[in-house]
Order: C-alpha cells, then structure tokens, then sequence
C-alpha cells in the first residue's frame, strides 16, 4: 500500500504515534510518505519506504497569519496525483481533517478517490475542539471521514457526548515498541543522578496546565520526607517556571533535575523506579505507557482514558486528581518495599506487552484493506 500520514511532527503523543505507525508499516513494505511542516522528530533513521514532503507555506504582508491549511491541502493534493496514494491518514483533527476534506473534493473534480482515515488522539476533541470557534468545522470534517478512530474507549465516548458525530468511531488503541524499552539501566547514567543510591522519580510531558506538574512536585516533597530521592522532570512547556518555583520553596530543588525535550527515553527510562502522572486528563496516556513498557509501575490520577492502561494495585496505583496525599502514599509504600515494587515493575510490563506494536498495526492494516477493497 501506499499511505499518506499526516500530523504534527513534535513531541506530542499524537505526533509520536503516528510516526511510529508509519516507520512500522515501512518495515512491513508498505511505502508511507509523511505530510507536514517539518521532518518528525522520530523519524530518526533512513528508510527507503519512508518519504517525507514538506508542507511551504509562502508569506505575504495580507496574511497576519500564513495560511497553514490551504498549504496543506495543496500539499496533499500534489503528493496523492504525483505519488498515487491509496490512502491518507490523518492524525489529530485540526486542522488536518478539515484539510483533508479539502484536498479529497478538489481530487474527485479530477476522478481521482481518495479515503480518509482520520485518528482522534485528545485535546483535538477534549479542548481545542470543542472551543466554538473550532467546533462546527471539527465536527464536520470528522463526519466527512471514511474511517475515524480513537485512542480509548474513553476518548471515543468524549467525542460522541460533545460532538453530533453520525458515523461509527472504531477503537484502536495507543501503542509502544516493547522491545525498544526493554533496557538494562546504564549504571553510571544512574549513578550521576542518583550518586548516594537515591531513588529516582520520573515524570515527563509537555508541562501545560491540564499535566498538573505542582502536584509532581508536592508528591516528591512529601516522598522526601521518608525516603532519600531524587526527581527527574523531562519535556518542557509553559509550567516549567511555576514547578521551579514551588520546588524552591519546597525545599526540595537541589533534588530536582529538569533535562528539557529528550528524544531517547528509553535510556531514561530504564533507570527510573517510579512515573508519576499527575493530568486533569489524559485520553489515553502514552508516556504512562512507556514507562510501563520499561518496566516502571505508574502513580497516575484516573482521569480519561488512564485507567484503560494502568491497572490499580496491579501496575500502579490511580487516585482522583489533586489527591498529592494518596499518590504520595502509594508512591513510598511501593519505594519502602523492594518485594512489591518488583511484582509491580513485572505486571507494568506483562500490561505494556498486550499494547505492544506488532499487536497493533494489522488492526490500522486491516482497516486500510477495508476501503482499499471498496
């Protein structure tokens, strides 16, 4: 086949997600070209069946803002007559489905069919969507879609409670490369954190408001309190400042190291013993699935779709959002036990292995082969 993906080529899930499904269908042969603004940060490695087309968006003194989805559309439009796509996937609903939409009407004046799978993956529907300026056009173009898959059961209900959707949304759940994070920990990477044989908390993501990065904070303090730490923040993002702050006042800064965007996490990974995530919501929570991936038992809130991944008492604990007490709780209980952390890092990763890749892409192939037989 051959697949046109579409997406965001930064560090968010949705971004991640869909260019690891694209680098797994090129080593099945499929032949996947890459529609965006910029080269995807995972796409690391040369592939003969992996093709990447730059999305220009040209400037002029009319435009206060260049406009970003007719450039696109135009795009995809050249991509799919010129390189004969099958299909197009596109990842996060805005502004690509509306796009798509698009560059679909524009090729059936030329006889020229093209289905369109689109993927929800969260904020699309949960913030960014449902905010009235975006909500008709979000709304439309999802409907106008062949195929529309969530993430979670949970993000599937989301979009049905606040969006008049009239087609069926199958659910394909989020995805990891096990064998990528099945590591063994780089002693002297630990030990430059961790030099007195401290033990090392993790959390990573985009440190906007919903990821509730204070709470990550008062949860370590209260660690501290009882057992000799160390936290590691990965990402970076608008509430970075504020967690400086509070650790600072906290006391517990000299504890606290913040490594900014890391494209490796499974070195990180490995070294870690617990993942705190701490969101107002998560669709699905693909750094929690990560992280269980290496190994690593997950203190999470139950909000979303977390749930669906991270079971309680079994591979972490869940507790409701704000609740710094009980994730503290949970998280020393499991540090002062050596013999239940290492039950709970085995179940972490039996869970992972039920979302690992190679179960995951014969479902978005056989959804292909579905409208590629129409």
């Amino acid at each position: 086949m051959k697949i046109g993906i579409v997406c965001y080529p930064t560090f968010g899930g949705s971004g991640v997600l869909a260019t690891e499904l694209g680098k797994a269908l090129a080593q099945k042969g499929h032949e996947v070209h890459f529609i965006t603004y910029q080269q995807p940060v995972r796409l690391d490695r040369f592939d003969p069946h992996i093709i990447y087309h730059e999305v220009q968006v040209p400037t002029y003194p009319l435009f206060d803002f260049p406009p970003y989805e007719t450039a696109l559309a135009s795009t995809m439009v050249d991509v799919i007559k010129n390189r004969q796509l099958d299909l197009l996937h596109v990842h996060y609903a805005i502004p690509h489905a509306s796009a798509a939409y698009m560059a679909k009407q524009i090729l059936a004046k030329e006889g020229i069919h093209i289905p369109v799978i689109t993927t929800l993956h969260g904020t699309d529907i949960t913030l960014v969507g449902r905010d009235k300026t975006y909500a008709p056009v979000v709304t439309f173009s999802i409907n106008e879609s062949d195929a529309i898959t969530a993430v979670s059961e949970n993000l599937r209900e989301e979009t049905y409670r606040y969006f008049t959707i009239t087609k069926e949304i199958e659910v394909i759940r989020n995805f990891v490369d096990v064998s990528r994070f099945s590591r063994k920990p780089i002693d002297a990477f630990r030990k430059a954190i961790a030099p007195q044989g401290e033990k090392l908390l993790l959390h990573a993501s985009n440190f906007r408001k919903i990821k509730r990065v204070t709470d990550v904070v008062r949860i370590f303090a209260n660690v501290k309190k009882e057992i000799p730490a160390k936290l590691l923040f990965v990402g970076d993002g608008p509430e970075r400042s504020t967690a400086e702050d509070l650790s600072r006042e906290l006391g517990v800064c000299n504890d606290i190291l913040f490594v900014g965007k890391q494209e490796q996490m499974e070195d990180i990974l490995a070294i870690a013993d617990i993942f705190l995530l701490t969101s107002e919501y998560e669709s699905f929570g693909l750094a929690a699935l990560e992280a269980m991936a290496a190994g690593v038992p997950v203190i999470s809130t139950n909000a979303g779709g977390i749930a669906e991944i991270n079971i309680d008492q079994q591979t972490g604990f869940l507790s409701p959002v704000g609740d710094v007490a009980a994730m503290s709780e949970h998280t020393i209980r499991l540090l002062k036990d050596e013999k239940l952390l290492s039950a709970f890092r085995k179940r972490a990763y039996e869970q992972a292995l039920r979302f690992d890749i190679h179960n995951v892409i014969p479902e978005y192939e056989t959804l292909y082969e579905r409208f590629l037989a129409k």
